[in-house]
């Protein structure tokens, strides 16, 4: 053979073995090979990333971002034909990045299944053409893997296959959908790290309903569409929209609401759209001016079929990427230095829903509610041989709900809560920096709680806290090692929902500080009345507002504990700090 042809036939020689290396690698699933009725274990997911990554060596690679609780490595594919496997490469290249997840809860495991199809797909130039060329997906096919592992028939009794299937929660019983801000999990602090690694554009979180019978097949939610950013809001509106349109086109009925009846088992009662708030993942994103959406096909739909509608959903997603993921992530951006310039600007911590409703026609099936033999209670059932089509009342309204002023210039973090809150801040991406000298007399702002209400039952594992109360102007003394952290930051939402006090997922909602709401000291009864006596004899004005309080407050006047605690907030001996947020708000950086 002649020298100049030796490394032509040696490159052919190359590109045929790993066309024979591709061939013999069996890239199905088992639930593929069952005609979609089961699904794998998770062995098979370890087995796959490997398979996939050795089939395609250009295009795909197989990582682990992190280990369970039980030892499991949680496996994620980055898949890129532009050789962008790294967080860096994908940044120099401009690529938007896709975050595809399945199995946060591990029964309803749809995505597992339908994406490593879908990448198939796409890997062999039968779907989303070019679609890989033009981003970075990073697949994440079983998020809560030991719940995966949890294995066996009926773990999902409201839902139509497959077989046997994984549990909802973790093996330490986390709902890691209740857990993106609060990040308690050890699989929710690994999902945060491969987040902020990769930054991704859209983080996709696919699920199976529960709830009534009905026609339609898959609810598609997405934010920002209601709450944060505007411009991202349209944008978000757009790909919403597309990738609804999208699966109509393919035979789908899909909605754009979650569809649980406002009165759980009737249907006239109709429906209620809303932002979640960011415990989970659509309200989370869209603190971090990102797009989170929410996939839930209808658990009553059998496994074949809800397989395919969430693999036309993946398609659909990498098509849009592909066509507009460039316009959208430059949008984001732009939304990264609103979001910094946030500083004085009203910002809602909750969003709610209005009484304004409208009719829609929605398609169900005829059903009866009569009394139930077994539990006495009004029960619905449904006819699946008759369909229906159903006029009910969707409220879809969304307005801003508490809604405040960002502070000037960010949040001080008290040195005795700076370990705890700044690990925190940096599960989330969250930039701060230490305050290494004391502040003494700081101008500062700080919140009194007028009112508290602790949780009576644990959720999550924490007693939740709601406080009443507003931020008054203060000067405090501010020790060495305390935290500054900053409005003026990308993610300054993500900020205010951790660090203001009333937002629903803030750490003191979880309450990580319920003990500044508990007293901890007191003045025995007997003290009390002789201070008291003490004190009316010495202050008349004081003793005015007394006899006013017996007069005009009936409740007060009849209730001893309230009477003598009159008189001991207002002695010396009274702690100061009952009832304050150690975080701190304020309009100059120390």
């Amino acid at each position: 053979m002649p020298a100049m042809l030796r490394p032509l036939g040696l490159a052919v020689s190359l590109a045929l073995a790993s066309f024979a290396a591709q061939a013999s690698i069996d890239l199905t699933t088992v639930s593929e090979r069952s005609g979609f009725l089961k699904t794998g274990r998770y062995d098979e997911v370890i087995a796959l990333c490997d398979a996939f990554q050795r089939s395609y060596p250009k295009a795909v690679r197989c990582i682990d971002f992190g280990t369970t609780p039980e030892g499991r490595p949680m496996k994620a594919l980055i898949v890129s034909q532009r050789g962008a496997f790294t967080p860096k490469q994908a940044r120099t290249q401009g690529l938007p990045v896709l975050l595809v997840q399945g199995g946060i809860h591990a029964g309803e495991i749809d995505g597992k299944d339908a994406g490593f199809l879908a990448l198939r797909e796409a890997l062999e130039g039968k779907a989303a053409k070019g679609a890989l060329d033009k981003q970075v997906l990073v697949f994440v096919p079983v998020f809560n893997i030991d719940g995966h592992e949890r294995f066996k028939a009926w773990n999902r009794p409201n839902q139509r296959g497959p077989e046997e299937m994984g549990w909802r929660v973790t093996a330490q019983n986390y709902n890691l959908n209740r857990d993106y801000v609060k990040a308690d999990a050890p699989e929710m602090q690994a999902m945060l790290r491969l987040v902020n690694a990769w930054d991704p554009l859209a983080y996709i979180d696919l699920h199976v309903t529960d709830g009534a019978k009905f026609e339609h097949d898959v609810a598609i939610q997405v934010e920002p569409v209601h709450a944060g950013d505007d411009a991202l809001r349209q944008a978000g509106k757009s790909l919403r929209d597309a990738v609804i349109a999208d699966q109509a086109r393919q035979g789908s009925l899909p909605v754009a609401f979650y569809p649980s009846f406002n009165d759980y088992e009737d249907p006239q009662s109709g429906f209620t759209d809303g932002v979640a708030p960011p415990r989970f993942s659509t309200g989370y994103f869209l603190m971090r001016n990102r797009f989170g959406m929410l996939v839930e096909t209808h658990s009553w739909k059998d496994y074949p079929t809800r397989v395919r509608v969430t693999h036309n959903i993946i398609v659909s997603l990498l098509e849009q990427l592909r066509d507009h993921g460039s316009e959208w992530a430059s949008i984001a951006k732009a939304a990264d230095a609103r979001a910094a310039a946030l500083a004085g600007q009203p910002v809602a911590l909750d969003y709610r829903t209005t009484d304004k409703a409208r009719q829609i026609e929605f398609r169900g099936y005829e059903y009866t509610r009569t009394p139930s033999e077994i539990s006495g209670a009004l029960m619905t059932r449904y006819d699946e041989s008759k369909p229906q089509v159903w006029k009910v009342a969707l409220r879809d309204e969304i307005v801003p709900g508490r809604t405040l002023p960002a502070p000037a210039a960010g949040y001080i973090v008290p040195a005795a809560h700076a370990t705890w809150v700044g690990e925190k801040l940096k599960q989330h991406g969250i930039e701060f920096r230490r305050i290494d000298r004391a502040l003494p007399g700081f101008d500062t702002q700080t919140f009194r709680a007028i009112k508290t209400d602790f949780g009576q039952q644990s959720v999550e594992g924490h007693q939740r806290l709601a406080v009443e109360g507003n931020w008054s102007n203060e000067r405090r003394d501010i020790g060495a090692g305390a935290l500054f952290v900053p409005i003026a930051q990308p993610k300054a939402r993500l900020v205010m929902a951790l660090l203001e006090p009333q937002a629903p997922d803030s750490l003191l909602g979880w309450g990580e500080f319920n003990n500044h709401f508990e007293q901890k000291e007191y003045m025995e009864a007997y003290v009390a009345e002789e201070v008291a006596r003490e004190m009316l004899a010495k202050d008349a004005a004081l003793a005015t507002e007394f006899q006013r309080k017996l007069r005009d407050e009936p409740d007060f006047a009849k209730n001893p504990q309230a009477r003598l605690e009159f008189f001991a907030r207002r002695h010396s001996s009274w702690d100061a700090s009952y009832g304050l947020y150690p975080v701190l708000r304020t309009d100059k950086a120390p």
